[in-house]
């Protein structure tokens, strides 16, 4: 395998890894969660921790497979960007905690800034990745 495929096989992999923890991490620790729910969402704040955990771990799932790898990472964006009035609560109502992680709020504009929109693109780059799981014999 060139460098090049390991690389991007790589970076493919763990996107597979990351989002499926992310999405287990809902299940595990809602704690962290409650916080970044709007406070006019906190009726509402335990469906939506379920549904953030269930879409995360089965948009992460639903990368492995060709035919649902541009679904998938379609949705990863969608809801990557339904996350940022989370994320702008977050910083605006003057959190500095995310369950055991203190975060400034510098430290927040730049996830929301920097880091949101590398994910983003992280996960637009999972549409093309052509690398198959499930080779037929």
């Amino acid at each position: 395998m060139a460098f090049g495929n390991l690389i991007r096989t790589s970076l493919f992999l763990l996107q597979i890894i990351f989002y499926s923890f992310a999405g287990i991490n809902h299940f595990i620790n809602p704690d962290v969660y409650w916080p970044l729910i709007p406070d006019y969402l906190s009726e509402l704040s335990f469906g939506i921790n379920l549904m953030a955990g269930t879409l995360e771990l089965s948009l992460a799932l639903l990368l492995i497979p060709k035919q649902t790898r541009k679904m998938a990472s379609l949705g990863i964006i969608l809801l990557l960007i339904a996350f940022i009035p989370s994320h702008i609560h977050f910083i605006t109502s003057g959190l500095t905690a995310v369950g055991p992680l203190k975060v400034t709020t510098e430290m927040a504009w730049i996830r929301l800034v920097l880091i949101h929109p590398l994910l983003i693109w992280w996960a637009w780059s999972a549409r093309f990745f052509t690398g198959n799981f499930f080779k037929s014999a």
